[in-house]
């Protein structure tokens, strides 16, 4: 095989890994709109199977990093659990409650809220102007489009709020999570993350009583299908995908999932979206875009739901 012909099937593969994990996370939601099971049910069975499947790994070869976390910033990947279980337990609910694909566009604000909380930290580069356009766009967005759900519920209204919440806990968890990778590897910082967000809401489940078994096969299917696809598989894609093209490139990739589970769920689930709301959509999905396209750092923003 030729250098050209062996760099043209690394690049085929790129884009076929890319499309895959697009794929992937747009079926979350949808998938958590389907399951039969209490949000935070699904949420906790979705953690805590993706803890299990990594755990042989962590339990094997990368047992020597994990008996040192205390002391290479195990604190951080902790932090970004605790974080990533705000996110689950805001954004799934909100995903019953409401469409899916206004949750799906409000939790994809990620980057926004990153922006700002990168603006707020000392020592941290805040937005660029361009970002801060884009912020402004994103938030003329989100007052369009939730603004047609006041006239619509208040349980709408209380599923725009929990997915900004969402959203809110996401760019957290990835501030956490950017100070754990420095001395920690990817699958690591995962199965820690993972565990400690399983726990929380294992906790929360029991708390509340929330029923953890007793589903249909469908629904049982369904979790299946969260944890191998967008917990898993979508997250490595991307990931992989980050070692070939531009981390910008990947993070207006991943906006996609918007479109995406809009439309599985439309085809799937029968949920038309809102004609009222699409242009607010359009103008925070547009926002959201600006904001990763002037972002002055280059590691990739990347939604929880594409983790």
């Amino acid at each position: 095989m030729t250098r050209s012909s062996a760099r043209s099937d690394g690049k085929a593969f790129t884009t076929g890994a890319l499309i895959l994990a697009v794929i992937a996370v747009s079926s979350s939601a949808p998938l958590i709109a389907f399951a039969a099971a209490p949000a935070l049910a699904v949420a906790f069975w979705r953690n805590g199977l993706a803890f299990a499947a990594l755990t042989p790994i962590s339990a094997g070869p990368r047992r020597a990093e994990v008996r040192s976390l205390p002391a290479t910033g195990g604190i951080f990947c902790v932090l970004a659990g605790i974080a990533l279980a705000v996110h689950f337990a805001t954004w799934m609910p909100a995903v019953k409650l409401g469409s899916v694909a206004t949750a799906t566009a409000l939790v994809a604000t990620q980057p926004v809220w990153q922006g700002l909380l990168a603006a707020a930290l000392p020592g941290q580069t805040g937005p660029s102007r361009l970002s801060w356009a884009g912020i402004a766009l994103a938030v003329v967005g989100v007052a369009w489009a939730t603004g047609v759900d006041i006239g619509v519920s208040s349980q709408a209204v209380l599923s725009d709020v929990l997915a900004v919440i969402g959203a809110i806990a996401a760019a957290v968890y990835t501030a956490f999570g950017e100070r754990a990778r420095v001395r920690i590897s990817t699958t690591t910082y995962t199965w820690t993350c993972y565990g400690t967000c399983a726990v929380l809401l294992l906790v929360v489940c029991l708390v509340a009583r929330v029923p953890l078994t007793g589903y249909d096969k469908q629904t049982w299917l369904a979790i299946l299908a969260l944890v191998v696809g967008a917990q898993l598989l979508g997250h490595s894609m991307f990931n992989y995908a980050l070692q070939k093209v531009p981390a910008t490139t990947v993070s207006v990739l991943i906006l996609l999932e918007v479109p995406g589970a809009a439309l599985l769920a439309w085809l799937w689930l029968g949920q038309t979206p809102s004609t009222a709301a699409l242009p607010g959509l359009a103008v925070l999905v547009a926002g959201v875009a600006v904001v990763i396209l002037g972002a002055r750092t280059t590691p990739a923003q990347v939604p929880v739901d594409a983790p």
